[in-house]
């Protein structure tokens, strides 16, 4: 019983101290008596109040001491959300974005962020989508990967209150043969602002890098104009993150692609900032890749972050030091500590991370299964009994010994030959 053992929460949560005590200050929660959060729970109640779910503990704390008073356990969006990232600039620290395919690796993340006292960013892929909702749904239209996402997000939403700990709730990559899978969650987006005054999510990513740079700003301007009027924050993408993420392979993409130059951020600036109620971030390549390599085959230089931050503030007449961009570090896996530290004293206040975490997901598992080998090989437990069958057949049995098997007559003749027949003995599978 993996849940059971912790073994999940124990290998992810070890790993995600990592990055909280680097980047994140301490966050303990306190109770808060200040109007923000009467204001709050007169505008609407909690998601734990609309589903009838006991909101005590950690859940009914209504601010944090180091934090604005308006970022609150639960799900951060609008003004929390650009107060959440105005702190974490001014402070010094980034926050970890951690891409999720599951309920058990959502509530991982959940852990980790209670443990370390943090904030923390739960962000889904469009593959990840889909895998959340089931490889078996058709994923025409990208329908199965934006039921997915829809479904994270209501889970992500019930237990982030739970844990007591604020959560930014986001997409990761979303190319241009992706957008009906963003338009998808959109009008989910909009669907609950309607009915509760604020979006489903509380942003998006846009990733247009491989798109000639006018079209990939003009969508992006599109998509800012409808995203604000939820109170949402985009994030786009300029320059090309190397290596493999989610199906795209970056892998032998031109060196001189890995970085962008200033004068781009500020086109990129100057553009949205136009955009009525804009709020966005720029994930700027800097030599960045997915996955993890060779100490030395990444070279990093978040010198380019900073140049970018003084181009832009001389051309916005800001003093120096400023930093008028909100920049995101991509490919954070086996980043090298020092360029992580660089990068976020020129204005990095999101670092992504995937790999690292997949890999000690991945451990988990594999350490319980390796320790408990011969025990798991049957359902009680019994080194010498029968090797057990698969779950879907498993669970397909019962609608056959109880008759219930072909009832519903929307299942194709097809489908429904696929179903098991009991057999005489066991299955084997390879």
């Amino acid at each position: 019983d993996l849940s059971r053992s912790g073994v999940l929460v124990r290998s992810m949560t070890a790993l995600l101290a990592f990055p909280f005590s680097l980047h994140t200050p301490s966050s303990a929660l306190v109770t808060s008596s200040g109007s923000m959060g009467m204001t709050r729970r007169a505008l609407r109640m909690s998601v734990s109040d609309d589903l009838g779910i006991p909101c005590v503990g950690d859940c009914a704390l209504g601010a944090y001491p180091k934090m604005p008073q308006s970022v609150h356990p639960g799900v951060v969006t609008g003004q929390s959300l650009l107060d959440l990232l105005n702190h974490a600039k001014e402070n010094g620290y980034a926050i970890p974005a951690v891409n999720c395919v599951t309920s058990s690796s959502v509530n991982a993340c959940l852990e980790a962020a209670r443990r370390n006292d943090a904030p923390i960013i739960i962000q889904f892929s469009s593959g990840g989508s889909q895998f959340y909702a089931g490889k078996g749904l058709d994923n025409t239209n990208y329908k199965a990967a934006i039921a997915g996402a829809v479904s994270g997000a209501f889970h992500v939403r019930t237990m982030a209150e739970q844990y007591g700990v604020p959560v930014i709730l986001h997409t990761d990559h979303c190319a241009k043969n992706l957008l009906p899978w963003l338009d998808g969650m959109l009008d989910a987006s909009e669907r609950y602002y309607e009915a509760h005054g604020e979006p489903l999510f509380s942003s998006h990513m846009i990733d247009l890098s491989e798109e000639p740079m006018d079209e990939n700003i003009e969508i992006c301007v599109k998509y800012l104009e409808r995203m604000s009027k939820l109170d949402m924050l985009l994030e786009m993408e300029l320059g090309i993150t190397g290596g493999e993420e989610d199906g795209v392979n970056n892998e032998d993409v031109a060196p001189e692609d890995l970085y962008t130059k200033p004068e781009e951020v500020w086109e990129v600036q100057n553009a949205l900032s136009k955009v009525p109620n804009a709020a966005f971030t720029v994930a700027a390549a800097f030599g960045n890749v997915h996955g993890v390599y060779a100490p030395g085959n990444v070279k990093l230089d978040p010198k380019i972050l900073g140049n970018s931050q003084i181009y832009i503030s001389e051309k916005l007449g800001l003093p120096e030091g400023s930093k008028p961009v909100s920049f995101v570090f991509h490919g954070g896996s086996g980043s090298d500590l020092n360029d992580i530290k660089e990068a976020i004293t020129y204005g990095v206040i999101k670092m992504n991370i995937d790999t690292d975490t997949q890999w000690s997901y991945w451990t988990g598992i594999r350490d319980f299964e390796a320790k408990y080998h011969d025990y798991l090989q049957t359902q009680i437990g019994n080194p010498e009994g029968e090797r057990p069958w698969g779950a879907a057949d498993v669970g397909s049995l019962p609608m056959h010994d109880n008759g219930s098997h072909g009832q519903k007559k929307i299942y194709s003749q097809k489908r429904y030959s696929q179903c098991p027949v009991r057999p005489s003995s066991p299955p084997q599978y390879a």
